[in-house]
């Protein structure tokens, strides 16, 4: 049962049923699955192709097994009503390269929103005033950087690590108050990417 919120972006929560788990979860949580006019079955991670869709919400092991065992085609050929599909073999990794380009994409609009601060001097300082609502470190940051500003986020408030992230700029973090929605965008954007990758990120946030 889910919890009542305030939070005016969960006002409506449409859900969809994960053709493979047959769980029932929020649209946001799950990835739809286009068929094309040719028949080949496309990673539609914005929900916005015509035609048919199929949604699924297992992890990427899961996914890939699915897959290669030929249940996946099963279950598709069910929501779809036809057989007559093809499942490249790479899908997972076509799926996670839509969702690693989904969350580039939000995190270009929160940054020119204003909502996104970067620089890990100001990154610091917001942290360590309490500001800091999500903190997200690239890949690539250095080890010590790193174990600064998650520091500078301890003494704050924060209570976890940052989130190892394999996007954007070294240092990003959305401000805290009325910017609130924006981290739930971000968090639910790079949650859909953490359960379909391969790597799984260092921490997550509740």
């Amino acid at each position: 049962m889910r919890t009542r919120t305030n939070d005016p972006l969960e006002a409506h929560v449409s859900e969809r049923t994960c053709i493979l788990s047959r769980r029932t979860a929020p649209r946001e949580e799950l990835i739809r699955l286009a068929l094309g006019p040719d028949g080949q079955v496309a990673p539609d991670v914005r929900a916005r192709a015509p035609g048919r869709g199929a949604w699924v919400g297992v992890g990427r092991q899961a996914f890939d097994e699915a897959n290669a065992k030929g249940k996946l085609k099963g279950a598709l050929a069910r929501a779809f009503k036809t057989g007559d599909i093809d499942i490249p073999a790479d899908l997972g990794d076509r799926v996670e390269a839509a969702l690693r380009q989904q969350a580039l994409d939000r995190l270009g609009l929160e940054a020119r929103g204003g909502t996104l601060l970067t620089g890990a001097e100001r990154v610091e300082t917001a942290a360590r005033q309490g500001k800091v609502r999500m903190l997200i470190h690239a890949a690539d940051a250095g080890e010590d950087g790193r174990k600064r500003l998650d520091q500078a986020w301890r003494v704050g408030g924060g209570d976890q690590q940052g989130l190892v992230f394999s996007l954007g700029p070294p240092h990003l973090v959305d401000s805290a108050g009325p910017r609130e929605c924006g981290t739930h965008r971000l968090d639910r954007c790079r949650g859909r990417k953490a359960r379909h990758s391969r790597h799984q990120p260092v921490a997550s946030f509740h």
